[in-house]
């Protein structure tokens, strides 16, 4: 008898483009969410777009309170979830970057309440997925939560962000390549589950993105459009895997290791980028194509090198010996690289 089963957890409501921040109150009432909001930002964002979308809930009648944060930490989850309470909040809207979005989605499943993801920068396919990422002290938490019943990505805001936040979730985006390698590998060899269709969803969109660097410009809508409607893919990739596998290997674990190491120093989608030309090269040698993801970076201007990062190359290499450990996740690392074959892929691909 056949028993496998799934359960795939999507937003209910995705509005993508020109002017659509005006789409909040239209995708909030559809969804029929409550009548109480609380929308979550952080000082910049609120003033690029969350003004504007607590004037149009309140126009619309709704109760609206906001949480500003600073930064995103588990403190700052803890202070969305007791003003939530207070103000007996209906539903979290979370207009921001990854600070503000991924608090507002942890702080949401926590008691259970949905959340409108409003991007300002498209840096990272947090603004749809099922995935919060919190870093506290030297560890960053990666937790499983409720995806967003609503996105709405205006392009005009995003177009105006600074470029290298879309730089950052390009290479968030590109990293899909080794992500899917990576999971592979951990089938055949740990059994661990794998799904075709999450995985090709994965590859096609760092492959579209790859074969479109060239067009992507600063301040272009058109631009802003592309990467977004990538990172949505992405996010939805993870949502039918029902893990962060498609979009999440070897290269993140690197990239984590980098936040311990050197905390603060480079935007996450950028150490995620220049881990992926090195587990590239790993997983399919000189010949492979490492070189397809190092130009298809240069050309975007994301950094592709412990220079570009500000990095020093004695980090890279303790970041590459040590990201096997940073959690149970079997990758192309396995359960670690000596020193000296750190020194030869970071070496060989340019890296240091």
């Amino acid at each position: 008898m056949f028993e496998k089963s799934t359960w795939i957890r999507l937003p209910r409501h995705v509005a993508v483009g020109h002017g659509v921040l005006d789409d909040v109150v239209p995708a909030v009432a559809d969804l029929r969410l409550g009548s109480r909001a609380l929308v979550v930002t952080s000082p910049t964002p609120r003033s690029v777009a969350g003004d504007r979308v607590v004037d149009s809930l309140e126009a619309a009648d709704y109760e609206t309170r906001t949480v500003v944060i600073e930064r995103a930490a588990i403190d700052a989850v803890e202070s969305v979830v007791e003003a939530a309470r207070e103000s007996d909040a209906d539903f979290l809207v979370g207009v921001g970057g990854g600070k503000a979005i991924d608090v507002a989605k942890m702080a949401g499943n926590e008691i259970g309440r949905g959340l409108v993801s409003v991007p300002t920068a498209a840096s990272h396919d947090g603004i749809v997925s099922g995935r919060g990422s919190i870093p506290e002290e030297d560890v960053r938490h990666s937790v499983a939560a409720e995806p967003p019943v609503a996105v709405v990505a205006d392009t005009e805001v995003l177009a105006e962000a600074p470029w290298e936040l879309t730089t950052a979730g390009c290479a968030d985006i590109i990293s899909n390549y080794t992500a899917v390698k990576d999971w592979r590998l951990a089938q055949r060899l740990r059994g661990v589950d794998y799904s075709e269709y999450a995985a090709a969803l994965a590859e096609m969109t760092a492959e579209m993105l790859v074969e479109a660097a060239p067009s992507v410009k600063p301040g272009l809508e058109e631009s802003a459009w592309l990467v977004v409607k990538a990172l949505v893919s992405s996010g939805v990739a993870m949502s039918i895997a029902g893990s962060s596998r498609p979009a999440s290997g070897s290269e993140h674990l690197f990239s984590h290791r980098l936040d311990r190491i050197a905390p603060g120093v480079a935007l996450h989608g950028h150490q995620v980028g220049v881990g992926t030309i090195m587990m590239e090269y790993l997983h399919s040698g000189e010949k492979g194509g490492w070189r397809d993801v190092r130009d298809a970076l240069e050309t975007l201007g994301a950094p592709t090198t412990a220079r570009d990062l500000g990095i020093e190359s004695e980090d890279v290499v303790e970041a590459l010996v040590t990201a096997h450990e940073v959690r149970e996740r079997y990758t192309i690392l396995g359960s670690g690289m000596s020193e000296s074959a750190a020194v030869e892929v970071a070496t060989r691909t340019g890296v240091i």
